[in-house]
């Protein structure tokens, strides 16, 4: 078999000294890959981006938790967040230590308020509610609050997370109330952190909005100041998904020398000796992942012609749920020049009309026994995958450096899934 649009990844060499139907034959689909050499890649552009002492690029682990992935982040140098025992239990089993990690919590029981205290954790809370809770389980403790900047950004209102319409944050007229409630409970702000939302290409944003944080941190009064050792500005680094079309990379260089002047004009006007942190998630783990589907049946409707195959919103829901783009190679006999190209949605095998990967799309014809790569998968795809239609989850397989493609994932069986019941 051959590729019948295979360009970006040969280009990149992204499956090594293999190929997509070598992989599917032994591991069937469908089918996380990971480059190793790619994951590598986009820690280290992130953190070199900037020259500032202090700085730390924090990897937000909801993006994906597979601790083979977590061991070689942590390997390029990079500390990692959690927001809940779960993702803790990755980051533990990865080997990061708990002064690497930081816990972001967002609505956290008691229960899991404390576990984090107990592994004496740093961490951030995003509402007064949740400092009160903090300090009445850890008096004297050191805690980070999220300030609500009122600046958002995102592709989609579902991950614009800053403004008064989204659940995050301390809003910044609150800081009395903030003060009190660590006087109240003896505790130290030994952080401040916000994050406006996902998936920005521009740095004027971001920029923005590490400017108001910077500001808000010098009007706080001089005793919250005195102990900060953390600011940390958030993620949201957005990627190219449009690979087909060139879309233009966010300028890491750019965005760095905006946010080194920033940097300096604080630590000279403050006297700041802490971390700034950033928090990339998608950035870091995007483009390292091909999610491999085998197609199954081909049929038109009226005018629309539809490729059925196994790649469901169960096993990627991002086009379902924030209607996202993704780019689509397809791998068969023949080459493209043997076929013709025609307008073909991309769906999967879940009983719902919303069941699209990819909608209305110029591609060579695809066929019965092709084999599809849905490109940019490694973020929120197998961590927000599901077993809708009781079907399993999907197998997930390392292209290392060296050597031959490695299983970091079995595929999870039906006797898997009934293991909890009762």
């Amino acid at each position: 078999m051959s590729s019948i649009r295979s360009t970006y990844t040969d280009s990149v060499q992204f499956f090594g000294p293999t190929t997509p139907q070598a992989l599917v034959e032994e591991f069937g689909t469908p089918l996380y890959v990971y480059s190793e050499k790619i994951l590598r890649q986009r820690c280290r552009e992130l953190v070199s981006m900037c020259s500032t002492q202090g700085f730390t690029v924090n990897y937000s682990v909801k993006a994906n938790t597979n601790p083979a992935l977590l061991s070689i982040i942590r390997e390029e140098g990079l500390t990692v967040d959690a927001m809940s025992p779960g993702e803790l239990h990755m980051d533990l089993l990865a080997g990061f230590t708990e002064e690497n990690i930081f816990y972001i919590s967002n609505n956290i029981s008691p229960a899991e308020m404390k576990n984090a205290i107990a592994r004496k954790l740093l961490v951030s809370v995003d509402s007064l509610s949740q400092l009160d809770l903090y300090g009445r389980l850890n008096p004297g403790g050191r805690v980070m609050v999220r300030f609500n900047p009122g600046i958002g950004a995102g592709h989609s209102k579902k991950v614009v997370t800053a403004g008064k319409e989204t659940k995050f944050g301390v809003c910044p007229e609150d800081i009395a109330e903030v003060q009190k409630l660590l006087d109240t409970h003896n505790l130290t702000l030994a952080g401040a952190t916000q994050h406006i939302g996902s998936l920005f290409m521009q740095p004027d944003g971001y920029v923005a909005a590490a400017d108001f944080l910077l500001d808000f941190v010098k009007s706080m009064p001089a005793a919250l100041q005195e102990h900060l050792e953390v600011i940390d500005f958030g993620g949201g680094f957005g990627i190219p998904y449009h690979k087909y079309d060139h879309e233009a990379r966010l300028d890491l260089a750019e965005l760095g020398a905006k946010l080194d002047a920033l940097f300096a004009a604080f630590i000279a006007e403050t006297g700041y000796q802490g971390r700034f942190l950033v928090e990339p998630g998608r950035y870091v783990v995007a483009e390292s992942a091909v999610l491999l589907g085998s197609v199954e049946a081909v049929k038109n409707n009226g005018p629309r012609r539809y490729v059925g195959t196994d790649l469901g919103f169960n096993v990627l829901v991002r086009p379902a749920m924030y209607d996202s783009f993704h780019d689509v190679e397809i791998y068969g006999k023949g080459t493209a020049a043997d076929r013709q190209e025609l307008v073909q949605t991309l769906v999967g095998n879940i009983c719902e009309s919303g069941d699209i990967m990819a909608k209305e799309r110029t591609w060579p014809e695809i066929t019965e026994d092709d084999i599809v790569g849905v490109l940019d998968a490694g973020a929120y795809g197998f961590s927000m995958s599901s077993n809708y239609n009781t079907r399993p989850l999907s197998a997930e397989v390392l292209i290392p450096l060296e050597g031959s493609p490695r299983l970091i994932r079995r595929r999870q069986t039906l006797d898997d899934m009934t293991a909890t019941l009762i």
